[in-house]
Protein backbone atom coordinates (compact mmCIF):
# COMPACT_ATOMS: atom_id res chain seq x y z
CA UNK A 1 0.00 0.00 0.00
CA UNK A 2 3.15 2.18 0.60
CA UNK A 3 4.37 1.75 -2.94
CA UNK A 4 0.86 2.80 -4.34
CA UNK A 5 0.91 5.97 -2.52
CA UNK A 6 4.15 7.06 -3.64
CA UNK A 7 3.39 5.97 -7.17
CA UNK A 8 0.01 8.46 -6.75
CA UNK A 9 2.67 10.91 -5.36
CA UNK A 10 4.71 10.96 -8.56
CA UNK A 11 1.82 11.44 -10.60
CA UNK A 12 0.69 13.50 -8.82
CA UNK A 13 3.88 15.51 -8.81
CA UNK A 14 3.51 15.76 -12.63
CA UNK A 15 0.31 17.10 -12.74
CA UNK A 16 1.04 19.56 -10.59
CA UNK A 17 4.55 20.66 -12.52
CA UNK A 18 2.09 20.94 -15.78
CA UNK A 19 -0.75 22.76 -14.24
CA UNK A 20 1.66 25.21 -12.47
CA UNK A 21 3.14 25.90 -16.12
CA UNK A 22 -0.02 25.96 -18.31
CA UNK A 23 -2.90 27.39 -15.85
CA UNK A 24 -0.71 31.05 -15.90
CA UNK A 25 -0.65 30.64 -18.96
CA UNK A 26 -3.86 30.42 -19.93
CA UNK A 27 -5.25 33.27 -17.40
CA UNK A 28 -2.50 36.03 -19.21
CA UNK A 29 -3.75 35.07 -22.29
CA UNK A 30 -7.51 35.00 -21.40
CA UNK A 31 -8.24 32.35 -23.39
CA UNK A 32 -12.08 31.29 -23.11
CA UNK A 33 -13.16 27.89 -22.45
CA UNK A 34 -13.99 26.85 -26.22
CA UNK A 35 -10.84 27.93 -27.45
CA UNK A 36 -8.90 26.20 -24.72
CA UNK A 37 -10.62 23.35 -25.48
CA UNK A 38 -9.13 23.09 -28.93
CA UNK A 39 -6.13 25.39 -28.75
CA UNK A 40 -4.73 25.19 -25.61
CA UNK A 41 -5.59 24.43 -22.18
CA UNK A 42 -4.22 21.80 -19.12
CA UNK A 43 -4.53 18.72 -21.30
CA UNK A 44 -3.50 20.10 -24.99
CA UNK A 45 -1.17 20.16 -26.94
CA UNK A 46 0.38 16.97 -25.18
CA UNK A 47 3.09 17.01 -23.10
CA UNK A 48 6.61 18.54 -24.70
CA UNK A 49 9.98 20.24 -24.69
CA UNK A 50 9.54 23.42 -23.55
CA UNK A 51 12.82 24.30 -26.02
CA UNK A 52 12.32 22.40 -29.27
CA UNK A 53 8.16 21.61 -28.62
CA UNK A 54 8.86 18.38 -29.38
CA UNK A 55 6.14 15.98 -28.38
CA UNK A 56 6.92 13.76 -25.64
CA UNK A 57 6.88 9.51 -26.41
CA UNK A 58 5.22 7.76 -23.69
CA UNK A 59 8.58 6.65 -22.27
CA UNK A 60 9.89 9.68 -22.12
CA UNK A 61 7.24 11.05 -19.77
CA UNK A 62 7.31 8.77 -16.84
CA UNK A 63 7.33 10.74 -13.32
CA UNK A 64 11.06 11.03 -12.04
CA UNK A 65 12.31 7.59 -14.00
CA UNK A 66 12.21 9.21 -17.37
CA UNK A 67 14.16 12.49 -15.86
CA UNK A 68 17.11 10.56 -14.22
CA UNK A 69 16.83 8.39 -17.14
CA UNK A 70 17.61 11.20 -19.83
CA UNK A 71 19.75 12.75 -17.29
CA UNK A 72 17.61 15.64 -16.92
CA UNK A 73 18.15 16.72 -20.77
CA UNK A 74 15.58 16.67 -23.64
CA UNK A 75 16.24 13.67 -25.37
CA UNK A 76 15.80 15.42 -29.09
CA UNK A 77 17.49 19.20 -28.69
CA UNK A 78 19.58 17.83 -25.27
CA UNK A 79 18.37 20.63 -23.34
CA UNK A 80 18.26 21.04 -19.50
CA UNK A 81 14.63 20.33 -18.26
CA UNK A 82 14.11 22.27 -15.31
CA UNK A 83 14.44 21.19 -11.40
CA UNK A 84 11.24 22.16 -10.61
CA UNK A 85 9.72 18.82 -12.17
CA UNK A 86 11.41 16.05 -10.45
CA UNK A 87 11.17 18.56 -6.95
CA UNK A 88 7.80 18.64 -7.23
CA UNK A 89 7.31 14.90 -7.99
CA UNK A 90 9.45 13.39 -5.26
CA UNK A 91 8.01 15.87 -2.76
CA UNK A 92 4.55 14.30 -3.09
CA UNK A 93 5.79 11.01 -3.36
CA UNK A 94 7.49 11.53 -0.11
CA UNK A 95 4.79 13.31 1.18
CA UNK A 96 2.47 10.03 0.31
CA UNK A 97 4.56 7.88 1.71
CA UNK A 98 4.41 10.17 5.15
CA UNK A 99 0.39 10.70 5.33
CA UNK A 100 0.18 7.16 4.93
CA UNK A 101 2.64 6.34 7.73
CA UNK A 102 0.65 8.23 10.23
CA UNK A 103 -2.79 7.59 9.56
CA UNK A 104 -2.59 4.06 7.70
CA UNK A 105 -5.88 2.85 8.95
CA UNK A 106 -7.88 6.03 7.95
CA UNK A 107 -7.48 6.13 4.14
CA UNK A 108 -10.13 9.15 3.94
CA UNK A 109 -7.76 11.01 6.25
CA UNK A 110 -4.93 10.19 4.00
CA UNK A 111 -7.04 11.41 0.99
CA UNK A 112 -7.69 14.76 2.32
CA UNK A 113 -4.28 15.16 3.71
CA UNK A 114 -2.39 14.77 0.34
CA UNK A 115 -5.32 16.43 -1.75
CA UNK A 116 -4.50 19.43 0.41
CA UNK A 117 -0.89 19.35 0.50
CA UNK A 118 -1.48 19.14 -3.43
CA UNK A 119 -3.41 22.35 -4.03
CA UNK A 120 -1.63 24.22 -1.29
CA UNK A 121 2.00 23.41 -2.86
CA UNK A 122 0.37 23.92 -7.06
CA UNK A 123 -0.94 27.57 -5.31
CA UNK A 124 2.42 28.27 -3.89
CA UNK A 125 4.49 27.33 -6.84
CA UNK A 126 2.22 29.98 -8.88
CA UNK A 127 2.45 32.59 -6.19
CA UNK A 128 5.68 32.54 -6.09
CA UNK A 129 6.18 32.93 -9.54
CA UNK A 130 3.33 35.52 -10.94
CA UNK A 131 1.65 36.72 -7.81
CA UNK A 132 -1.60 34.81 -8.75
CA UNK A 133 -3.50 32.72 -6.77
CA UNK A 134 -5.73 31.46 -9.31
CA UNK A 135 -9.62 30.78 -8.65
CA UNK A 136 -9.60 27.56 -10.32
CA UNK A 137 -7.93 25.99 -7.63
CA UNK A 138 -8.51 28.22 -4.22
CA UNK A 139 -12.30 27.51 -4.76
CA UNK A 140 -12.38 23.86 -5.25
CA UNK A 141 -9.80 23.72 -2.34
CA UNK A 142 -12.64 25.27 -0.32
CA UNK A 143 -15.36 23.02 -1.48
CA UNK A 144 -13.18 20.13 -0.77
CA UNK A 145 -12.62 21.07 3.03
CA UNK A 146 -16.39 21.89 3.72
CA UNK A 147 -17.17 18.37 1.47
CA UNK A 148 -14.50 16.63 3.84
CA UNK A 149 -15.73 17.96 6.84
CA UNK A 150 -18.81 16.75 5.77
CA UNK A 151 -18.15 13.44 5.11
CA UNK A 152 -15.44 12.58 7.93
CA UNK A 153 -16.83 15.18 10.72
CA UNK A 154 -12.49 15.77 11.27
CA UNK A 155 -14.31 19.47 11.96
CA UNK A 156 -17.64 20.32 12.50
CA UNK A 157 -19.54 21.28 9.84
CA UNK A 158 -20.46 24.72 11.61
CA UNK A 159 -17.01 25.53 12.56
CA UNK A 160 -15.99 25.20 8.54
CA UNK A 161 -18.83 26.64 7.45
CA UNK A 162 -18.17 29.56 9.85
CA UNK A 163 -14.51 29.34 9.33
CA UNK A 164 -14.67 29.54 5.20
CA UNK A 165 -17.05 32.78 5.88
CA UNK A 166 -14.07 34.40 8.60
CA UNK A 167 -11.48 33.61 6.56
CA UNK A 168 -12.41 35.76 3.97
CA UNK A 169 -14.00 38.48 5.88
CA UNK A 170 -11.07 38.86 8.01
CA UNK A 171 -8.41 39.04 5.10
CA UNK A 172 -11.27 41.20 3.29
CA UNK A 173 -11.35 44.03 6.28
CA UNK A 174 -7.51 44.58 6.61
CA UNK A 175 -7.67 45.05 2.86
CA UNK A 176 -9.93 47.80 3.20
CA UNK A 177 -8.67 49.20 6.43
CA UNK A 178 -5.38 49.36 4.44
CA UNK A 179 -6.46 50.92 1.08
CA UNK A 180 -8.40 53.29 3.14
CA UNK A 181 -5.29 54.62 5.68
CA UNK A 182 -2.72 54.21 3.34
CA UNK A 183 -4.17 54.17 -0.16
CA UNK A 184 -2.64 51.17 -1.21
CA UNK A 185 -3.83 47.36 -1.71
CA UNK A 186 -1.91 45.52 1.03
CA UNK A 187 -3.02 42.02 -0.09
CA UNK A 188 -4.73 40.31 -3.28
CA UNK A 189 -8.25 39.02 -3.67
CA UNK A 190 -6.67 35.55 -4.05
CA UNK A 191 -5.93 35.20 -0.82
CA UNK A 192 -8.92 35.88 0.87
CA UNK A 193 -10.39 33.11 -0.85
CA UNK A 194 -7.11 30.69 0.19
CA UNK A 195 -7.96 31.83 3.99
CA UNK A 196 -11.23 31.19 3.38
CA UNK A 197 -10.24 27.39 2.05
CA UNK A 198 -8.08 26.99 5.13
CA UNK A 199 -11.17 27.83 7.32
CA UNK A 200 -13.23 25.39 5.44
CA UNK A 201 -10.84 22.65 6.11
CA UNK A 202 -10.00 23.68 9.54
CA UNK A 203 -12.59 25.48 11.19
CA UNK A 204 -12.93 29.29 12.47
CA UNK A 205 -11.06 28.37 15.65
CA UNK A 206 -7.96 27.88 13.63
CA UNK A 207 -7.51 31.15 11.50
CA UNK A 208 -5.56 33.29 14.22
CA UNK A 209 -2.97 30.67 14.62
CA UNK A 210 -3.01 30.26 10.88
CA UNK A 211 -2.88 33.80 10.09
CA UNK A 212 -0.14 34.39 13.11
CA UNK A 213 2.31 31.43 11.27
CA UNK A 214 2.10 32.88 7.77
CA UNK A 215 2.85 36.16 8.87
CA UNK A 216 5.49 35.15 11.11
CA UNK A 217 7.04 32.91 7.77
CA UNK A 218 6.24 36.71 5.91
CA UNK A 219 8.31 38.56 8.14
CA UNK A 220 11.06 36.05 8.19
CA UNK A 221 11.72 35.64 4.78
CA UNK A 222 11.13 39.44 4.23
CA UNK A 223 14.25 39.72 6.23
CA UNK A 224 16.45 36.90 4.67
CA UNK A 225 15.86 39.23 0.92
CA UNK A 226 16.34 42.25 2.82
CA UNK A 227 19.92 40.86 4.12
CA UNK A 228 20.70 39.09 1.15
CA UNK A 229 20.13 42.23 -1.18
CA UNK A 230 20.77 44.96 1.11
CA UNK A 231 17.37 46.50 0.63
CA UNK A 232 13.68 46.37 0.89
CA UNK A 233 12.01 44.45 -1.95
CA UNK A 234 8.69 45.86 -2.89
CA UNK A 235 5.80 42.94 -3.36
CA UNK A 236 6.00 39.69 -1.37
CA UNK A 237 3.73 36.37 -2.12
CA UNK A 238 1.49 35.43 0.71
CA UNK A 239 -0.31 32.63 -0.23
CA UNK A 240 3.19 30.26 0.25
CA UNK A 241 3.45 30.96 3.79
CA UNK A 242 -0.71 30.85 3.92
CA UNK A 243 -1.06 27.81 1.90
CA UNK A 244 1.51 25.66 3.65
CA UNK A 245 1.15 27.11 7.16
CA UNK A 246 -2.79 26.07 6.94
CA UNK A 247 -2.21 22.62 5.49
CA UNK A 248 0.76 22.33 8.45
CA UNK A 249 -1.83 22.97 10.98
CA UNK A 250 -4.40 20.68 9.70
CA UNK A 251 -2.12 18.24 9.76
CA UNK A 252 -1.29 18.64 13.60
CA UNK A 253 -5.05 18.63 14.67
CA UNK A 254 -5.41 15.28 12.61
CA UNK A 255 -2.70 13.74 14.64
Amino acid sequence: MALIFMVIGLLAGSTIGMVTWRLPIMIAQQITADEASSHFNLWLPASHCCHCRMPLVWHDNIPLFSWLRLKGKCRHCRQAVSWRYPLLEVSCALMALLCYTLHPDNLALVSGLLFYFWFALALSVIDSQYFLLPDKLTLPLLWLGLLFNLMTGVVQCEDAIMGAVAGYLTLWLIYWIVRLIWHKEGIGYGDFKLLAAAGAWTGWQSLPMILYIASSIGIFYGLVLWIKNKRLTGVLPFGPALALSSWGYFCWVTL
